[in-house]
């Protein structure tokens, strides 16, 4: 496929050898360029031969020698991806997109499978979307590693999830990806009476079984909104039914790490928290390769702020904030603000507001989905200062807008406060209270 090219970096390769915008890029070396990965992989290295279309029609060849191997030929495409993104054809019982109430923003709506994504932003597919030609791709020109939505190992139980036929072949995908040496990362998204128990047993065997192509895996629990009309019936994990997760999870991942080093598969924090149970220590994370996901983020953020609290030995002026979060991590910010009070004394206030999510049906309890509706309903006539702080995790990413579409002024004016925003890290959130930054 050939694609036109809509501008050229200045000071680039591209502009040194005569390539413009409107020129059409047909090939690298003799390879069809297709999309950005194509191109990344074939601009590779310090001899090149492309193949270009003209403006004019005309066909033209430029040879480029002596490059960098590794700098970029400064081409610009109508897209990132030069292609279009590719679509999810799933219709997943658990699938968030599909509970989400009408008349939000349109990019909330846009279910991604893409492999390219994959590799270059870490997002996760389901493989669904592959043919052949492009799983030959994945292994010539090394996308590694893949981030792949498993969910089950088992063919017949996957294709019931998913709604898709081509669901049922995901472990032949994975031996294939594994032999080609192809590195991956795992997600199962849990969903009660479905996939648990024994299926999770199986799957969490079948992706061990792939170790070590496979670098880590996930298990979530499933997210459920108000929003469900067309969909499956499907229920939560109640506190008790959370410690049974954990305990066969803890169980298949004790006996892998005895004999590998490394457990492999984990938990999400949400389990431990809706459970009642204390959060592993980091060492029961390795390196934190699931934390994206919510694996170990909790302790990465405990963590920190006693770190910090330790860096700042006492408080250099009186200060008081207020914090609103979402149900599940209010225990844990409960906690950690009292540790700082009884630190800093008198001169530090912290008050802690749980957040209830009525706009999602109140099912949803995570700390990044609170809408600013919510924040106002419930924190109205209820702060303490003039400062509130609030996780950035709640606005969009290139935007002060949050999921409802209120902006950060009007949440401001609604309650009469200065809104801080800060990371979800313990250092960036105690350092800011303390104002250290």
């Amino acid at each position: 496929m050939a694609v036109q090219i809509k501008g050229v970096a200045e000071g680039s390769v591209a502009v040194r050898y005569g390539i413009k915008a409107g020129d059409t890029l047909v090939k690298i070396n003799g390879e069809d360029i297709n999309d950005m990965l194509d191109l990344q992989f074939y601009q590779t290295g310090t001899d090149l031969e492309i193949l270009l279309i003209t403006a004019q029609g005309d066909e033209k060849t430029v040879e480029i020698t002596g490059k960098d191997e590794y700098d970029p030929l400064g081409l610009e495409f109508e897209t990132y991806l030069i292609d279009k993104h590719h679509h999810c054809k799933n219709k997943c019982m658990f699938c968030f997109i599909d509970q989400l109430p009408k008349g939000m923003r349109d990019s909330l709506y846009f279910k991604d499978d893409d492999e390219r994504l994959s590799f270059l932003f870490g997002n996760y597919i389901t493989l669904t979307n592959l043919t052949q030609k492009e799983i030959d791709r994945i292994k010539k020109v090394r996308i590694s590693p893949i981030n792949i939505s498993v969910h089950t190992t088992n063919p017949e139980l996957r294709v019931k999830m998913m709604k898709n036929p081509g669901a049922a072949n995901v472990m032949e995908h994975m031996r294939e990806f594994a032999e080609a040496d192809i590195k991956m990362n795992c997600q199962i998204v849990l969903c009660k009476n479905v996939n648990d128990g024994d299926e999770l047993r199986r799957s969490i065997r079948d992706i061990q079984s792939l170790y070590p192509a496979v670098l880590s895996a996930s298990v979530v629990p499933i997210g459920l909104t108000r929003y469900r009309d067309g969909l499956e019936n499907a229920e939560g994990f109640s506190g008790e039914e959370c410690r049974e997760v954990i305990a066969l999870v803890e169980e298949e991942t004790e006996k892998f790490f005895k004999e590998n080093g490394t457990r492999l598969v984990y938990l999400s924090d949400e389990f431990y928290l809706n459970a009642g149970m204390d959060i592993p220590q980091a060492e029961y994370y390795e390196d934190f390769p699931q934390i994206e996901n919510g694996v170990g983020m909790v302790r990465t953020f405990m963590d920190n702020f006693m770190d910090d609290m330790d860096y700042h030995p006492q408080a250099r002026e009186e200060v008081a904030v207020d914090i609103a979060t979402g149900e599940s991590f209010y225990p844990v910010l409960c906690k950690m603000a009292d540790m700082a009070m009884e630190k800093y004394g008198d001169k530090v206030k912290i008050y802690i507001h749980k957040i209830k999510n009525e706009f999602f049906g109140g099912n949803v309890s995570v700390t990044g989905l609170l809408t600013g509706t919510d924040l106002v309903k419930q924190l109205k006539g209820n702060l303490k200062t003039d400062r509130l702080c609030l996780c950035n995790d709640v606005l969009s990413d290139n935007a002060d807008i949050f999921l409802d579409d209120m902006t950060v002024p009007q949440l401001e004016e609604a309650l009469g406060t200065t809104a801080e925003f800060y990371s979800c890290d313990g250092y960036d959130l105690l350092s800011g209270i303390l104002k250290e930054v």
